[in-house]
């Protein structure tokens, strides 16, 4: 199956023409050719197929037809996790999007004070749009940051308010940590309510002032093993759990 992110506007028109980096996509690297079908998919959770109907040298047009599939899990994990290096924050929002994360919010906590720019924000969605398009999702993950420590009851309280079951109980809030009475991981895989917040903090692990907000906050901690993890990669095994147990 092939997808192409377009926007809401495209997805309600008769035709689309693709020009630009898409269209070296399609019809220089994919090399499609006229009657070949593509799935039309705007991030908010709406698809159609359609058809090429024609081609020339710097476009394509498309003619749309019939609601595609949009496949997301049925629970919606948000990841709250530590601003990596950007380069790998790169890594952590490609394999996110493809296992159906939905969203990514990039936190500035006392070991990683980092700010992304506009500039790395844009290539962040670039990067999840290429992985929305490779793995055929229903919608884009939204990704977000970075977020003042302070900000992050904000972000809590506003999973809570969009709708998921039992809002507010501790069991729809997680936290990565290290430190004795954690929950082992198998807990990630029980019955949870329909959304599900994941706190990953950074290799150096949280401060205690960040601890005990995030005891406060009702966040339950939870210990994927007893080896310090890279950022990107505990947040992305922990989602693995959190997205399986739906």
């Amino acid at each position: 199956m092939i997808s192409l992110r377009v926007t809401p506007e495209a997805l309600a028109a008769e035709t689309v023409t693709v020009d630009g980096d898409a269209y070296r996509h399609l019809f220089r690297s994919l090399r499609l050719a006229v009657g070949a079908r593509v799935r039309l998919a705007d991030g908010a959770g709406a698809a159609r197929w359609a058809e090429v109907a024609g081609v020339d040298k710097k476009s394509g047009t498309l003619r749309l037809d019939e609601p595609a599939p949009v496949p997301e899990p049925r629970r919606r994990v948000h990841l709250l996790v530590a601003a990596p290096k950007k380069e790998r924050a790169s890594w952590l929002v490609e394999k996110a999007t493809e296992l159906g994360v939905a969203s990514i919010r990039l936190l500035e906590t006392v070991r990683t004070p980092r700010e992304y720019g506009d500039g790395t924000l844009r290539r962040l969605d670039r990067v999840a749009t290429a992985a929305f398009e490779q793995c055929g999702r229903g919608r884009m993950p939204e990704i977000t940051g970075t977020h003042a420590w302070d900000e992050v009851p904000t972000l809590l309280a506003a999973l809570d308010e969009g709708g998921a079951e039992n809002a507010g109980s501790p069991a729809s809030r997680w936290v990565l940590d290290l430190v004795d009475g954690a929950a082992p991981a198998a807990e990630l895989t029980a019955a949870l309510p329909s959304t599900a917040a994941l706190l990953v903090g950074p290799e150096g692990g949280w401060s205690d002032d960040e601890r005990a907000d995030l005891a406060r906050w009702g966040c339950r901690p939870v210990l994927l093993g007893p080896t310090v993890l890279r950022v990107e990669t505990a947040a992305l095994a922990g989602a693995a759990l959190l997205l399986a147990a739906g």
